[in-house]
């Protein structure tokens, strides 16, 4: 009988240690955080998704480009819209990089082209076609490229004014740089 106690306290102590450690990691990167972490001076943990062959999170070199991250993940696939992203953009810490489609992914065929607007070079009218861009957010993203230049990475547009996370999902898909 005292052999069958040990037996269930040491049990009990190794389930609620892996459990602690299965903890820790689950809260190491909550979702909704950066995916990009300084591994080093050098080296940094980021993550790619959307039109990539295998998205996930890769480490590069702090110099390397958008291009780069997209050919670490095995490149673009054919329905990646190469109008989204600049290759050449450095990469910038705490961005977790979206490539979008060309096509609408409800699509059963997957051959319908998304209706896109230019962030970089449209008028107001032209913005505010997109559902989730009305005159404020159209006038705010008018306002930032007037301050800061060209956008060149789709997720600088959580940097407007009035345009978080959730507004940023629902438009990602039907804007392009180029």
């Amino acid at each position: 009988m005292l052999k069958l106690m040990i037996g269930v306290v040491i049990a009990t102590v190794i389930v609620i240690f892996a459990f602690s450690v299965i903890n820790a990691n689950m809260n190491a990167n909550p979702q909704g955080q950066s995916s990009m972490h300084v591994i080093d001076d050098n080296f940094l943990s980021i993550t790619v998704t959307g039109q990539v062959v295998k998205p996930g999170t890769y480490v590069m070199k702090k110099d390397e480009t958008i291009g780069d991250l997209i050919m670490a993940a095995g490149g673009p696939t054919s329905n990646a819209d190469a109008r989204a992203y600049f290759e050449e953009t450095v990469l910038v810490a705490g961005v977790s990089y979206y490539i979008a489609p060309i096509n609408d992914l409800d699509d059963y065929c997957g051959e319908m082209p998304l209706h896109k607007v230019n962030i970089n070079t449209d008028p107001k009218d032209k913005l505010m076609e997109v559902n989730g861009i009305g005159d404020t957010l159209a006038s705010a993203i008018i306002q930032y490229r007037g301050e800061y230049g060209e956008f060149t990475y789709l997720e600088e547009l959580m940097k407007v004014k009035g345009i978080a996370k959730a507004t940023f999902e629902k438009i990602k898909n039907n804007v392009i740089l180029r």
